[in-house]
């Protein structure tokens, strides 16, 4: 399963978005999502992936950020670089 792929189902597991409305280019504003919502699907994709994230460090616009910003971070954890 693709990271992309396991990020549009915990988006639809949490906060109800049908899969068809989860394109990559997709603006999380228009999903509905506020900054606490952000901030709990963090929480989740942190558990998720096994890994650590900074949400003041982190720009999310896009549902395809939120891919990017997963697998650069497991890349960086597991010991290679960006």
């Amino acid at each position: 399963m693709t990271t992309a792929t396991r990020i549009k189902q915990l988006f639809t597991e949490q906060f109800d978005i049908k899969d068809e409305t989860l394109a990559p280019e997709t603006s999380l504003e228009s999903l509905g999502l506020d900054s606490l919502d952000m901030i709990e699907f963090l929480f989740t994709l942190e558990k998720e992936f096994d890994i650590s994230l900074s949400a003041r460090d982190t720009l999310l616009v896009k549902v395809q950020d939120v891919v990017d910003l997963i697998d650069k971070q497991m890349l960086l954890q597991k010991g290679g670089q960006s």
